[in-house]
């Protein structure tokens, strides 16, 4: 037999899951907002000892009221701040089960979907997410077999708070680890993100990325196209990250590939460069844009991408040489478009000049004497006091070093010989900036 105290609390409990049952919106918010101020922090016995040992039968209804009107959003943040206390209470396995019994993964997925739900509520979701995730092994799986990484990657990348960016973040590096059954689905997954548009998600993907690779241990064929393409980008904290899993990157198989992509970068395609032209002829106001055309960004980018490789690894630098970097650092120096592109590849180019005698004379005879000695006096600022002569000896400049290294036997403990790279787009590159330096002489002339 019950006691009169027991008897007493079945009473209160059973009067509060009627009171539930037969109140309205209103009055159930109310009801919500007691519930979190009067148990939030609670572990899972005092919870129990608060509700006589049928703390269960609340949670059902708040999982059931959750998925009848989720998509409504009615009283939905304080609905899934309430389901958390749950979640996260000490020794909570058996709510969390309970929880997922209902279908509650699909449904905090969906939430994330819903055009018409606030972010401050999917935050909530993705919260609760989390918990779920840090549970154990298996809810992870639980959480990707329920086609959760493309849905939490779609959010990331649709979200217009930093905030909660950041929270799925979190939730994606959770699923990264200790999941080997589905690691490869979330790599992929941020891989994916690489083209989106928000510079946010593209700077927390390639932060991502980088612990994932770690993981993974493999690379997935379409990492390197992705990681140069964000290269494109004007916030520095994206081309920050990219680089610095460009570090990572040339470690793994993908390593030939991603430093021919980047030399190739040096000298973009007459196609790109010369969306330019009938702008700057027609308007010379829009001058001003070119700074930030994309393919110019992603080579500045790619100089500075180089230099950092190079000076972090003598054997990198050396296969760069047999990458005719030297040649395509030049042609950068001569893009008088983009003043950053010439200021990184120029010091780039220096310390391929102070590391390298055979680069020193090469660059020399080809830049002739003025110049190289306004190069090496200060390669930083070299842009601004070289005139468009000057600018098109080296757009115009056929350096080959690889040709020397390998006709001289020099680095021949290499493991393997690129030869010399021929760039397609290099002639059309050299006529389109020659063109333009005649046209900016001509109308100075006039």
């Amino acid at each position: 037999m019950t006691s009169i105290k027991e008897q007493a609390a079945i009473s209160r409990l059973l009067s509060f899951l009627q009171d539930w049952d037969n109140s309205g919106n209103v009055a159930r918010s109310h009801i919500l907002n007691s519930f979190i101020e009067t148990n939030q922090g609670k572990t899972a016995p005092e919870l129990e000892q608060e509700f006589s040992q049928g703390a269960s039968l609340f949670l059902v209804r708040l999982s059931t009221w959750l998925r009848l009107t989720y998509m409504t959003g009615c009283c939905l943040d304080k609905l899934l701040k309430s389901i958390g206390i749950f979640l996260s209470a000490v020794s909570s396995n058996q709510y969390l089960i309970e929880f997922l019994e209902v279908g509650g993964v699909l449904t905090l997925l969906e939430i994330l979907g819903l055009e018409k739900i606030k972010e401050e509520h999917k935050k909530e979701s993705i919260k609760l997410l989390q918990l779920i995730a840090n549970s154990g092994r298996k809810y992870k799986e639980l959480i990707c077999e329920s086609y959760g990484v493309r849905s939490i990657a779609e959010f990331l990348a649709k979200s217009k708070s930093e905030e909660t960016q950041e929270e799925v973040q979190v939730l994606l590096d959770a699923l990264v680890h200790g999941n080997p059954k589905y690691q490869n689905q979330v790599y992929k997954g941020l891989i994916a993100l690489l083209p989106c548009a928000s510079p946010k998600a593209q700077q927390l993907s390639l932060q991502t990325l980088r612990t994932a690779q770690s993981i993974t241990g493999t690379t997935h064929p379409s990492i390197v196209d992705c990681v140069l393409k964000v290269l494109r980008t004007m916030h520095l904290e994206v081309q920050y990250e990219a680089i610095e899993l460009i570090k990572d990157l040339v470690n793994y198989d993908v390593r030939n590939t991603l430093l021919q992509g980047l030399v190739a970068l040096l000298i973009p395609s007459v196609k790109e460069t010369s969306k330019l032209q009938p702008k700057i002829l027609n308007d010379s106001s829009v001058l001003h844009l070119t700074a930030h055309l994309p393919v110019f960004l992603q080579q500045a980018a790619a100089a500075k991408a180089i230099g950092v490789l190079a000076r972090s690894n003598l054997s990198i630098a050396e296969e760069l040489l047999h990458l005719r970097v030297v040649h395509s650092l030049m042609a950068a120096m001569g893009n008088t478009d983009h003043s950053n592109s010439q200021r990184l590849a120029s010091l780039t180019l220096e310390y391929f000049v102070q590391m390298f005698p055979v680069v020193e004379e090469h660059v020399r005879r080809s830049m002739g004497e003025e110049l190289y000695n306004l190069f090496t006096s200060n390669a930083e600022d070299l842009y601004m006091k070289m005139d468009s002569i000057q600018a098109d000896i080296l757009a115009a400049n056929k350096v080959n070093v690889t040709k020397a290294l390998h006709d001289s036997g020099v680095y021949t403990n290499m493991s393997f010989y690129f030869g010399p790279s021929v760039n397609e787009n290099h002639l059309a590159y050299i006529t389109h900036f020659q063109k333009r330096n005649m046209e900016a002489k001509g109308g100075q002339s006039l």
